[in-house]
């Protein structure tokens, strides 16, 4: 398969992330992008030169769509519960569609003690980024009158956001995505006011 020079690192990254998500970090090579992709080793490296180079680009480019995914959303809808649902809904959809069956980050995460340095940093990044915007829709939430929380907002962002990573491991685990909606939607029911 041959592609445009400057589609090459796309390719590369959107791959490794497919690779990412079924194996963790150490599931694939550069041989095996390589052989996917139909190239050599060589434009790998050329583009990311070691495997610590590309797993970072791919966490980043996945942080900077989570980025612009909450900010359409902050703009979209002034309603916190209207954010919450939209957040999981579309959870509920990429592991119902099998598209995204599980985080990326929380893949590498359950990794992470031996994860390289920087891989670790963007990875953490991911987290804090998520438990931020959690923390701000659940403390609109609470103003809006729509939310109680029983701990601080950040506590229960952080708890929200376990529940909702270990339902897509229920999910996984018993290979029924509709364990993921039902737990999501336990979670939900707590923090409603």
């Amino acid at each position: 398969m041959g592609f445009v020079q400057g589609d090459t690192a796309g390719k590369l990254v959107g791959t490794a992330a497919q690779l990412i998500m079924r194996g963790g970090y150490n599931g694939f090579s550069y041989a095996d992008l390589a052989k996917r992709l139909g190239i050599r080793n060589a434009s790998i490296h050329h583009h990311f030169p070691s495997k610590v180079d590309l797993v970072v680009a791919v966490v980043e480019q996945g942080r900077a769509i989570i980025r612009a995914q909450i900010a359409a959303l902050e703009e979209g809808s002034p309603v916190a519960m209207d954010q919450l649902l939209s957040y999981t809904g579309y959870w509920e959809r990429c592991i119902k569609d099998q598209s995204a069956p599980f985080c990326l980050a929380a893949i590498l995460a359950a990794d992470l003690p031996g994860l390289p340095a920087e891989v670790a940093i963007s990875v953490r990044g991911h987290f804090v980024d998520l438990a931020g915007w959690l923390a701000r829709v659940l403390t609109l939430g609470v103003e809006q009158g729509a939310m109680r929380l029983n701990a601080s907002p950040a506590i229960e962002a952080e708890a929200f956001m376990a529940s909702v990573y270990g339902a897509m491991l229920a999910a996984r685990a018993f290979d029924d995505p509709g364990r993921f909606d039902l737990i999501v939607e336990a979670s939900i029911q707590r923090i409603r006011a």
